[in-house]
């Protein structure tokens, strides 16, 4: 009883302090600092507030426990030592394992002891027959291609190879782009087969022209086909192709 009363009276003293220098400040901000009725009770309560809370952390702050709170603490502690069950007791009881089911058989299948009397004893032979064999590789297609229309399929021997020069004569070769049908690639194809002019051109037989068609490689038929000897004629006396024309103006390559 006499510590309770204790700890109830401790704080009382602090702010029966802290509100009598509260009031002091009041009086001295009246009569010494002249500060008015406003100013005045607002410091001497703040320093109330200020004293009171400071002097109650200062002295009485040992003294802010319950009381009995020890005894509560032990009570508690025996308590619960007293409910706590041994841990042998617990433990939950192992589950019984479950009866294993029986299973028993059906009636037996017709032919079911022959099945199982022969199994295996099956094994695959392979068969002669079975061997792979190797595919025939398919025979290239013949070609069918007759350029110079004589009823004879052209072959890379087809005809009479025309005269041929070395280099071209002298002025340079002429422009065998202007022959319709031949571009900058071919016309490098005729000068390396030895073509430079078109008189070269105008004056091939059939049978030469069977020989060029079947030789131009990646071009095979070109010449028949777009009419070379009859432009060149044109072309090498002097005469003027429409297409040839077009290539002067700049309008083709």
């Amino acid at each position: 009883m006499t510590e309770h009363t204790n700890q109830s009276s401790c704080p009382k003293m602090c702010w029966l302090i802290a509100a009598v220098l509260g009031l002091f400040i009041l009086v001295l901000s009246l009569a010494l600092w002249d500060l008015g009725w406003i100013a005045s009770t607002f410091f001497g309560g703040l320093v109330f507030i200020v004293s009171g809370l400071l002097l109650s952390w200062l002295f009485c702050a040992g003294d802010s426990a319950p009381m009995g709170a020890s005894s509560d603490a032990t009570a508690g502690e025996t308590s619960a030592a007293d409910h706590t069950a041994p841990a042998s007791d617990a433990a939950p009881a192992a589950a019984a394992p479950a009866p294993a089911v029986e299973i028993k058989p059906s009636k037996p299948l017709a032919g079911e002891a022959d099945l199982d009397a022969r199994k295996g004893s099956w094994t695959y032979t392979a068969d002669a027959s079975d061997t792979a064999k190797p595919v025939a590789a398919a025979p290239a297609p013949a070609t069918n291609d007759d350029y110079d229309g004589d009823g004879v399929v052209e072959g890379e021997n087809e005809g009479t190879r025309p005269a041929t020069l070395s280099a071209p004569r002298d002025g340079g070769a002429d422009d065998l782009k202007r022959i319709k049908g031949i571009g900058p690639k071919l016309e490098k194809l005729c000068n390396d087969m030895g073509f430079y002019h078109f008189d070269q051109i105008a004056a091939w037989t059939a049978d030469e022209v069977a020989w060029v068609n079947a030789n131009l490689q990646g071009f095979k038929g070109r010449v028949s086909r777009d009419e070379w000897v009859a432009q060149a004629k044109l072309l090498a006396s002097g005469a003027e192709t429409e297409f040839s024309k077009r290539v002067d103006k700049g309008g083709v390559y």
